[in-house]
């Protein structure tokens, strides 16, 4: 009994999960007038891909697709870098004042972004920064960072020190052990933070709207935020730009949907 309650509470909980990807699914391939006759509810009568061809040339959705995978992907390899080298000096190498320094990282997790947005515009704009991607990366790549150092830390604090002790009598420096033992043991847990950092940078929204005011520069959430606040869309444009604008974060979880497994379970095994 109890097998079969859990079975089909996974079964109710994926369905709520999916109907509303479904529901958008199906309402960006109808016809605007399929939509107005039949509603939201009404399955369409065949596939019409006229409102995701429409909404792509409107807002150039290709250049949006790069400028938000080339932000992502930066954010996602530096910040797993950044947090890489702070953990190995403040998990391994037990700097002093570790703690407090955990602390401020802590802190910097806890900050909303409404409180950052104007510092952060003062001193893009003061550095020639303002409205070019490079700001975004490294605003991201700092924040993400403080809460992969944080994560990382707690991790590499209870390393082997049988394997850092061993590398040392083998004649291997500081960096040669951090490349050649830390990182290759600590990889499923670098995979977890790359794709998470990957996935998170995608979907923000509002730093980007502020920093990233040129149509050229203008990442995937900031394009369809901007033009559905004008009021220009039919309802399935409106939900061709949420399909389009979900899709390729599940495309990349679904690839690196293993290296993600093998993080957690390597966690929960440890």
């Amino acid at each position: 009994m109890k097998r079969h309650a859990v079975l089909w509470s996974m079964v109710v909980l994926a369905v709520v999960m999916l109907a509303p990807f479904v529901l958008v699914a199906l309402n960006a391939v109808k016809t605007p007038e399929e939509y107005s006759t039949g509603g939201p509810l009404d399955l369409p009568t065949g596939v019409s891909l006229d409102g995701v061809v429409a909404f792509w040339d409107r807002v150039d959705f290709g250049e949006k697709l790069l400028n938000s995978a080339v932000i992502s992907g930066s954010v996602a390899v530096l910040a797993v870098v950044v947090s890489v080298f702070n953990a190995y000096a403040l998990g391994i190498g037990r700097v002093r004042g570790r703690l407090w320094i955990l602390v401020v990282f802590l802190i910097a997790n806890t900050l909303p972004q409404e409180a950052l947005v104007y510092p952060l515009y003062f001193l893009a704009n003061e550095v020639g920064l303002y409205d070019t991607k490079l700001a975004v990366i490294i605003i991201f790549t700092v924040v993400q960072a403080a809460f992969g150092t944080y994560l990382l830390t707690s991790t590499l604090g209870g390393f082997p020190r049988e394997l850092l002790e061993a590398a040392r009598i083998d004649g291997a420096n500081k960096w040669q052990t951090l490349v050649r033992v830390v990182v290759p043991i600590s990889r499923p847990t670098l995979g977890v933070l790359f794709v998470f950092f990957f996935i998170w940078t995608w979907n923000e929204f509002f730093l980007p709207l502020v920093l990233l005011i040129s149509n050229e520069n203008q990442t995937v959430p900031v394009a369809l935020g901007v033009l559905q606040g004008q009021r220009m869309m039919d309802a399935t444009m409106t939900s061709a730009s949420a399909l389009l604008g979900v899709i390729p974060a599940i495309v990349f979880f679904l690839i690196f949907q293993r290296a993600l497994t093998r993080g957690i379970t390597a966690g929960a095994v440890k």
